[in-house]
């Protein structure tokens, strides 16, 4: 009897508002995933079903699938708006 072992990909979403409501999301671990719902909770799920669908493509074409390194941190920064000389 063999064993089935599933490999565990995490990756960091961005979701940003989009102008006509919903969000965008973006996936920078892997360069052109990006979907887009119309709540965060679709967009969730569209986020799930896209980086599937680019771990796919990559393997696929036999291309290496990035994982993305451990201990991101995501941080906002902001910044005084000032006038430069």
């Amino acid at each position: 009897m063999t064993k089935e072992f599933q490999k565990i990909y995490k990756y960091t979403a961005i979701y940003e508002p989009a102008e006509n409501g919903g969000y965008v999301v973006s996936v920078p671990a892997l360069p052109g995933c990006v979907t887009q719902g119309e709540n965060f909770e679709d967009a969730r799920k569209m986020a799930e079903d896209a980086i599937k669908g680019c771990i796919a493509v990559l393997k696929e074409d036999g291309d290496e699938v990035p994982i993305e390194p451990e201990g991101v941190v995501i941080s906002e920064v902001k910044i005084a708006n000032q006038r430069f000389i």
